[in-house]
C-alpha cells in the first residue's frame, strides 16, 4: 500500500515543487538583473540536481561507484532524450544562439572529458578538482558575460519581493529533493515487487526518478512560457552532473567504477545531436522532440532486452 501512496505523493510535491521553483527563479532573475537563461542554468539546474547528488555520493561512499557513475550517465541521457523530448512535444522550446555557441558545446566537451577520465577505471581526486575547477570558471563567466545582457523589457515587469522570491526558490529546491526521494524510493520498491532486475533498476527507475524534478520543471517552466528555464534547467543539470556531482563525489572519495561504452557514447551523441537541432531555427520544435524521444525509447528498449528485466 505504501508504494503506490509514495509514488503519488512524490509526483504531487515534485510538481507543487516545480511551480514554486519556476516561479521563485523568475521572480530572483529579475531582481539581480541576469537573464532566466542563467538563473536556469545555474540555480534551477543545481536546485533539480540535488536527487543525483545524493544519490551518488551515499553510493560513493558506501562502495558503490558503479551506481554513482551509472546514476550521472543515465540522467544526462534522460534530460536530454526523454526530458527534453517530451518537453518540446508539450511545447516548443525556443534556445537562445548564446546556449548554441557557448553551453551546448561546453556541456558536450564536458562529456568528453568525463569519458576520457573515466577510460582508465577511475575518477581520482584530483580528476575531481579538475571537473570541480571547471564548473567554477563556468559559473564565474557566465555571471561576468550575461549580467549586462538582462532584458531590459523583462525588467519593466513588476517582480515579487526579493525575501518571497528567495522562499520560493528554496522552499522549491526543497519540495524536489524530498519529492524526488520519495518517488524514487515508491518506483524502486515497485520494480522489485515487479520482480525487475537490480541491473535494470539502477539503469533506468533511479535515473529516471533522479531525473524526475528536471521533468516537472521544464514542464512547468514551458507551460508558463519561460523557454530559457526549460532547456536552461536541463543543459545546465547536465553540466552540473558531470563537473558537480561527479567532481564533489571523486574528491571526497574516489570513483573506482567502469562505464559501458555504449551507455557513454549513447550520452555523448545526443550531447552532439542537441547541437544542430537547436541551432536549425534556434528552437527545439516538435519534431525534434519526437526525434530525441524516439532515441531515448530506442535506447531503453535495448536495456530491457540486453538486461533480462
Amino acid at each position: 500500500m505504501f508504494t503506490p501512496l509514495a509514488l503519488i505523493a512524490g509526483l504531487l510535491i515534485l510538481i507543487l515543487g516545480a511551480e514554486s521553483l519556476v516561479r521563485g527563479a523568475s521572480a530572483l532573475a529579475l531582481r539581480l538583473g541576469v537573464t532566466p537563461l542563467i538563473i536556469g542554468l545555474t540555480i534551477v539546474a543545481f536546485g533539480t540536481s540535488a536527487p543525483e547528488l545524493a544519490v551518488s555520493l551515499k553510493s560513493a561512499l558506501a562502495g558503490n561507484s558503479g551506481i554513482a557513475l551509472g546514476n550521472v550517465v543515465g540522467s544526462n541521457i534522460a534530460n536530454i532524450g526523454l526530458i527534453l523530448g517530451l518537453t518540446a512535444l508539450v511545447r516548443p522550446i525556443g534556445v537562445q544562439s548564446m546556449m548554441v555557441k557557448r553551453d551546448i558545446p561546453l556541456m558536450l566537451f564536458a562529456s568528453l572529458l568525463f569519458w576520457g577520465l573515466i577510460s582508465d577505471g577511475s575518477l581520482s581526486q584530483l580528476d575531481g578538482a579538475l571537473l570541480c575547477s571547471m564548473l567554477l570558471a563556468y559559473l564565474g563567466m557566465n555571471y561576468l558575460f550575461d549580467k549586462q545582457q538582462a532584458d531590459t523589457e523583462t525588467m519593466e515587469l513588476k517582480p515579487l519581493a526579493p525575501l518571497l522570491a528567495v522562499v520560493l526558490l528554496l522552499l522549491g529546491i526543497a519540495m524536489l529533493v524530498g519529492g524526488g526521494i520519495l518517488f524514487v524510493d515508491g518506483a524502486v520498491a515497485l520494480a522489485r515487487q515487479l520482480g525487475m532486475s537490480e541491473l535494470l533498476i539502477g539503469l533506468t527507475i533511479i535515473a529516471i526518478g533522479t531525473s524526475m524534478p528536471e521533468l516537472i520543471t521544464s514542464l512547468v517552466a514551458a507551460r508558463r512560457g519561460e523557454s530559457d528555464i526549460a532547456i536552461g534547467n536541463l543543459v545546465g543539470s547536465n553540466l552540473f552532473n558531470i563537473l558537480g556531482i561527479l567532481g564533489i563525489t571523486a574528491v571526497i572519495h574516489p570513483i573506482t567504477a567502469s562505464v559501458p561504452k555504449l551507455d557513454m557514447l549513447v550520452m555523448v551523441s545526443l550531447a552532439l545531436l542537441l547541437l544542430p537541432l537547436a541551432w536549425s531555427g534556434l528552437r527545439i520544435g516538435r519534431r525534434e522532440g519526437a526525434l530525441l524521444l524516439v532515441c531515448y525509447l530506442v535506447y531503453l528498449g535495448y536495456l530491457i532486452l540486453t538486461s533480462g528485466g
